[in-house]
């Protein structure tokens, strides 16, 4: 399980582990937070194909799915 800040997670770098439409490398792009600092959204963006997507970024904590950094 990848530990996760969600404070940190703009500008973060990840590696998708099933890959689909040649996209892999995803940087995190976008975080908005309420008044109690809970994440409420948080938008992806594939690094070769520009394709932004909207994300739970509780999903980032399953390595199964994600890594941290691009590899």
């Amino acid at each position: 399980m990848n530990k996760i800040n969600p404070k940190a997670l703009i500008n973060s770098k990840w590696t998708k582990v099933d890959i689909t439409n040649k996209e892999k490398h995803f940087v995190i792009t976008k975080v908005d937070f309420d008044e109690e600092q809970k994440v409420l959204e948080c938008i992806i963006e594939a690094v070769m194909t520009h394709h932004e997507y909207s994300i739970d970024w509780r999903d980032l904590k399953i390595s199964e799915k994600w890594l941290i950094g691009w590899k």
